[in-house]
């Protein structure tokens, strides 16, 4: 399992997060506060806070391709 933080600043980056999300079968969850939900679910992301960083829990140890995919969104 991998653990980091993300921002998704536009309805765009939320688009492209989930779709990108969407193509691998492993879960990822994100967190933000108390509330806890699935990356592949949009309307679950726009529930969150999107003004604060977001936790993000890729559930698999192959996550190489996918960190790359969505390396724009990662806070370093």
């Amino acid at each position: 399992m991998k653990t980091f933080n993300m921002l998704l600043s536009s309805i765009n980056d939320v688009k492209d997060f989930v779709n990108t999300v969407s193509k691998y079968d492993f879960d990822v969850d994100l967190t933000s506060g108390r509330y806890v939900v699935d990356a592949k679910s949009i309307m679950g992301i726009f529930s969150l806070d999107l003004s604060k960083p977001i936790k993000v829990e890729v559930h698999t140890d192959d996550a190489d391709a996918f960190m790359a995919e969505i390396d724009k969104f990662i806070i370093k």
